[in-house]
């Protein structure tokens, strides 16, 4: 017999497509959906947030630290810090205080869709639209001076605007919706099961509250104070139509704004925001710190 016979086709192998090599490293047509996203992102937070610290790096004169060392050295600026502060943290505590009982007791209620449209109504109104109806309620002249002026409950005109208590009912009042949202969502995440088993162990309703639904709550509540103090902390409509910009309610977000278009510093302007940043970042991880301490595992029901 010749060679030939024995010889046995050499085998080929088809080179896999293209889709196929990328899908076996996770590229598949889902993972491509993020692309869009992903160059949305790089483009409006990325792009702007890395151009805003080399600008805030490269003074108009002096060396690269002028802008910061200019900040922390005059208090007509660094007060900022602590006069925004005063205002967001406050106001966030207060949103979340009131968000609580209330998203609890409308989990409840069966006409839930009608009164969470009438809570989150504020939204849809937008700062300025608040800010202008609270100078035409709360002002010298407004309907709730005039009224208790009137039924003899003051001799005199109560100052409720352009100081900190109006753009504290301002704030309030805009970020009221955005927590209830929030809390409204985590609460009626909890298992009713839960709470049905606590209170078949005897458990009180304060007692199921403090040691069923809170423990269970607080890490959802450290997102949402986290999300309403950052809205809080970048106030600047409300700071300036219902505050005293040059005064006490003198914000960081009015000292960028200052710098960078009263003064034409936009290297100032953008140290500014970068610091503004900062002060954010630092007391959203602190209080993300703080939910580690707590329950962090389902709060639902399984089946089975």
């Amino acid at each position: 017999m010749s060679d030939a016979a024995f010889s046995t086709p050499a085998r080929t192998f088809a080179r896999p497509s293209l889709k196929t090599r990328l899908a076996a490293k996770g590229f598949d047509g889902t993972t491509l959906l993020v692309l869009p996203g992903l160059v949305a992102v790089l483009a409006l937070f990325i792009y702007p947030f890395l151009y805003g610290v080399v600008d805030s790096l490269t003074p108009e004169t002096g060396a690269w630290y002028e802008n910061y060392r200019r900040f922390f050295s005059d208090p007509f600026l660094y007060n900022t810090i602590a006069a925004t502060l005063w205002l967001a943290l406050p106001v966030t505590i207060l949103n979340l205080a009131l968000a609580v009982p209330i998203a609890f007791r409308v989990r409840l209620m069966r006409r839930q869709k009608l009164l969470t449209t009438l809570l989150v109504l504020p939204i849809t109104l937008g700062t300025v639209l608040v800010a202008e109806g609270l100078l035409n309620f709360l002002g010298p002249q407004g309907w709730f001076n005039r009224t208790l002026v009137t039924i003899g409950l003051l001799e005199a005109p109560l100052r409720l605007t352009n100081n900190y208590w109006g753009v504290f009912a301002s704030l309030l009042i805009t970020g009221f919706p955005f927590a209830f949202l929030l809390t409204l969502s985590y609460v009626s995440g909890i298992d009713p099961a839960i709470e049905q088993a606590a209170a078949t162990l005897g458990a009180n309703a304060r007692r199921r509250f403090t040691r069923v639904f809170l423990p269970l709550l607080v890490p959802g509540l450290a997102v949402t104070f986290c999300l309403a103090f950052v809205q809080a902390f970048a106030v600047f409509p409300s700071a300036v139509l219902l505050g005293a910009p040059a005064g006490p309610t003198r914000v960081i977000s009015i000292a960028a704004y200052s710098a960078a278009f009263e003064e034409y510093n936009h290297s100032l302007g953008s140290a500014i925001a970068i610091i503004m940043g900062l002060v954010q970042l630092a007391v959203v991880l602190a209080v993300l710190g703080l939910r580690g301490l707590f329950y962090r595992g389902p709060a639902g029901g399984t089946k089975g």
